[in-house]
């Protein structure tokens, strides 16, 4: 049930809307919520029932652990010897769900290559969104041990998780930062400005996947089903129309999110503030998957040392961080190396940094940008040879011209979406900004009325008949 799909939108969304707040209406708070907890574990069973023992098992195990561990912390005034194994067993626990389910295979093929052993593959189906109820749920049982969480009742902590907008590719949630929104009886009235403000930011992300990314998408796919035999223009053509097709595609799928949080009065964290007009790597992080670089940051930089210790530590520290990331995306070296590249681009800017030297300003964006979409490549090749097919011919080894599929991959059409989407990454003001969601000194924002109005009709309209005339199709972090 993608958020684009007219089941959701003309079906779901009201229904759970409706009885979300007509329940709260009559002075039922708690059935409230229970509803919408139940309400998202029927969004996620849609996508395939038998995962819901997967996800229920996950959140009954965390939630017992986080609720003895928060006990053993409070009362013992911090953290205590029990209280520290306990967390222990709950991270590896978390870990080796997340490893069985989107790493077996790929370890299974790699000691077959290394060992040349014929191990067979258990070709397991990655649970959709395990990645990122994993982290969530992590994150809570680590701050239990740190200095207690504290009680929560099991149907608060199911939605906590469970909260459909967010579960099945974020934004990462905190638990300090949703529980009180959920807790809040204020928040249990239906609101006409969070609504309509909800349903502006969400028109804006389904604008961003129906009518861009998933434009870009075609062209995109076109060129890396034929990497091999593209020219120079082509192969840089087709990157840079991936870039844009991912950004639009994961930026839309969190406004719709974000639109869809307000609607129930719930603020979802900020994910993206326009990371293609970054001026260097390190800024860029702070401007894509917001929530991931925080969680990374609080959950891996930090522990591991982060900026107080030697500089050699900082750096080594930065790297396995940005490596974890890496393979938080997707179990494949290409992954890996994407990861890698990443982390060894920050460490570089880092003692950049440390030497005082400074790029100017446009330089710096140029860079950034290109080293980017360069690293994209390995994120978006199916395995290493098609990205060292991609690379090499964005290296003229393909040759220069418009020559192969030239004529269907670069037709007017893909040029000039490409122009626009570029325009709009680059120079406009990003949809939080529009939406006075985050500060914006530009005169581009949303105001109730006929113009939002429109839009809002608009992006209905247009994704309704798009679906009828194509498939809908899934949010590129889907897979991850």
């Amino acid at each position: 049930m993608l958020f684009s799909t007219s089941i959701f939108i003309y079906a779901f969304l009201p229904i759970a809307l409706a009885g979300y707040f007509l329940l709260a209406r009559i002075g039922q708070g708690s059935a409230s919520r229970l509803w919408l907890a139940i309400a998202s574990l029927f969004f996620y069973g849609y996508w395939g029932p038998k995962y819901l023992l997967l996800i229920g098992l996950s959140i009954i195990v965390n939630y017992l652990l986080g609720t003895r561990i928060s006990r053993l912390v409070l009362a013992g005034g911090g953290p205590t010897r029990q209280s520290k194994v306990l967390l222990l067993i709950g991270i590896l626990l978390n870990v080796a769900g997340l490893v069985y389910f989107k790493y077996t295979d790929f370890l299974i093929e790699t000691f077959n290559t290394l060992s040349g052993s014929e191990l067979a593959s258990l070709n397991l189906l990655l649970p959709l969104g395990i990645s990122f109820f994993t982290f969530t749920q992590i994150a809570y049982l680590v701050d239990c041990g740190r200095w207690g969480v504290r009680d929560y009742s099991l149907v608060n902590y199911t939605l906590f998780v469970t909260f459909f907008p967010h579960l099945i590719a974020g934004p990462i949630v905190h638990h300090k930062d949703l529980m009180p929104q959920f807790a809040s009886t204020t928040n249990l009235r239906f609101r006409l400005d969070n609504f309509s403000l909800g349903l502006f930011v969400f028109a804006i992300g389904l604008v961003k996947k129906v009518l861009i990314a998933d434009n870009l998408g075609h062209w995109a796919n076109a060129g890396y089903a034929s990497e091999q035999t593209l020219t120079m223009i082509e192969a840089w053509s087709t990157s840079l129309l991936y870039s844009f097709q991912l950004y639009f595609d994961f930026s839309g799928y969190s406004d719709m999110a974000i639109g869809l949080g307000l609607m129930f009065n719930i603020r979802l964290p900020q994910n993206f503030n326009s990371p293609y007009q970054a001026r260097n790597i390190q800024d860029f992080w702070r401007r894509w998957h917001m929530t991931l670089s925080s969680w990374l940051r609080d959950y891996i930089y930090i522990p591991l040392g982060g900026k107080r210790a030697t500089l050699p530590r900082v750096y080594f520290n930065l790297f396995t961080t940005f490596l974890i990331g890496g393979i938080w995306h997707g179990a494949g070296w290409t992954f890996l190396i994407w990861g890698a590249l990443h982390g060894a681009a920050v460490v570089a800017h880092r003692s950049w940094q440390d030497l005082g030297l400074r790029l100017p300003s446009l330089l710096g964006w140029g860079v950034t940008f290109l080293f980017v979409n360069f690293a994209w490549v390995f994120f978006r090749a199916e395995d290493l040879p098609a990205a060292q097919h991609m690379l090499s011919s964005m290296f003229g080894l393909g040759g220069a011209g418009l020559g192969g599929i030239g004529s269907t991959l670069l037709p007017l059409e893909a040029m000039l979406s490409l122009g626009l989407a570029a325009l709009l990454a680059f120079l406009a003001p990003n949809s939080q900004q529009v939406a006075g969601l985050v500060p914006h000194t530009g005169r581009l924002r949303f105001k109730e009325g006929l113009i939002a109005a429109t839009l809002v009709g608009f992006a209905f309209f247009y994704a309704l008949v798009a679906q009828v005339q194509n498939a809908p199709s899934d949010f590129l972090y889907f897979n991850f």
